[in-house]
């Protein structure tokens, strides 16, 4: 019996298949037919594979942190409804390629409910990427000559859903801001976008340096779009906490 789970578990190597405890797999399992075992086998195979596929999703998301709408307090943010929420974490509008752009002074909120989204996505098997603007910025100016970022390019080109935190946060030069229109126009229509912003939209010109290239990113973000606007003051600031306290 060793000899033989040895001659299986060198066979699974050399197909590059995912180790299996048999013994875990087959406790209690008893007078099984040699099909029912191969089933068995090939439906923990399977369940392995889309394990290892959902920590590598994860993982090359890149979320900063995990945050989920269950832990949102919406008591204290009323101008976004716990019902609004649920309704965008059925994801449905990823599917055509929908943006999000959460928009409110700093502190509300905005990146919890982008991450709790992000998450979501990640659990409907969603290919997800996070990346604030001023990261988004170094990638492409410097995917030509640095191999990682080159890498990252290619993996944010192929997700479905890209949440860009802290858009507004630092003005871009007339080249940074060339780059990420470009990057919007290649997105449009194909990759769903949640974009936060500590700025309304009658303000991104002045970040952005142009309003040439603002009305054309707004354009092409806005055209299928869910705004939330997100008002009042920093939770972070009413729930301080204090060392002495």
């Amino acid at each position: 019996m060793v000899t033989s789970i040895e001659h299986i578990n060198g066979m699974i190597s050399d197909l590059r298949l995912q180790p299996v405890d048999f013994n875990k797999l087959f406790n209690g399992r008893k007078s099984l037919t040699p099909l029912e075992s191969v089933e068995l086998f090939l439906k923990e195979e399977l369940q392995l594979k889309i394990d290892k596929q959902n920590r590598s999703r994860q993982r090359n998301a890149k979320l900063p942190y995990t945050k989920t709408i269950a832990a949102f307090d919406f008591g204290f943010q009323r101008s976004v409804t716990k019902e609004q929420m649920l309704q965008l974490s059925d994801m449905t509008w990823v599917e055509q390629a929908y943006n999000i752009c959460f928009l409110g002074p700093p502190g509300v909120g905005k990146t919890h409910l982008a991450i709790s989204l992000a998450v979501e996505g990640l659990n409907k098997g969603y290919v997800v990427a996070f990346e604030t603007l001023e990261n988004l910025i170094k990638i492409l100016k410097t995917c030509e000559i640095t191999t990682s970022s080159r890498r990252r390019l290619k993996y944010l080109q192929k997700a479905t859903l890209i949440v860009i935190d802290e858009v507004g946060f630092m003005p871009l030069d007339a080249t940074e801001a060339n780059l990420f229109f470009s990057f919007i126009s290649a997105m449009s229509e194909k990759t769903s976008l949640i974009i936060t912003s500590n700025k309304g939209f009658d303000e991104w010109a002045d970040f952005l340096g142009d309003q040439t290239i603002t009305t054309a990113i707004l354009d092409r973000l806005v055209h299928h779009c869910e705004i939330i606007n997100m008002t009042g003051n920093s939770y972070r600031l009413e729930h301080h906490k204090s060392i002495t306290s």
